[in-house]
C-alpha cells in the first residue's frame, strides 16, 4: 500500500465540495424558515412587536448569509482551513434562533 510521504501530498477529494453543498442546503433551509417566519409575523395585526420580530428575523437571515458566504468562499482555497471560532458561534446562534422561530410557527 502506497502512502503519501508528506502532508503536501494530501488529496482533499470531494470533501470541500460536500461541505460547500451542505452550506448551500443550510442557507436554503434558513431562507425558507425566514420567509415563513416573516409571513407569519406580517400576517397578524402589524403591531410593533411583530415589526420588531420581522427586523430580528431579517437581521438573523442576513447574518447567516454573510457567515455562509464567507465559509463557502474560504472552501474555494486549495487547502481550506477550519472556520474561525467567531464564525462557528455566529452560525450556531443563527441556526438556533431560526429553530426557535420555526418552533414558534408550529406552535
Amino acid at each position: 500500500m502506497n502512502t503519501p510521504a508528506g502532508a503536501d501530498a494530501r488529496d482533499a477529494g470531494l470533501q470541500p465540495e460536500r461541505t460547500r453543498l451542505a452550506w448551500r442546503r443550510t442557507t436554503l433551509s434558513c431562507s425558507v424558515t425566514a420567509v415563513l417566519a416573516l409571513r407569519h409575523a406580517l400576517h397578524g395585526s402589524g403591531s410593533p412587536v411583530a415589526l420588531a420580530g420581522v427586523a430580528v428575523i431579517a437581521l438573523l437571515w442576513v447574518a447567516f448569509l454573510w457567515v455562509a458566504h464567507r465559509r463557502v468562499r474560504g472552501l474555494a482555497a486549495a487547502r481550506p482551513g477550519a472556520p474561525s471560532p467567531g464564525a462557528v458561534l455566529a452560525a450556531t446562534a443563527c441556526t438556533v434562533a431560526f429553530a426557535v422561530f420555526a418552533m414558534a410557527l408550529i406552535v
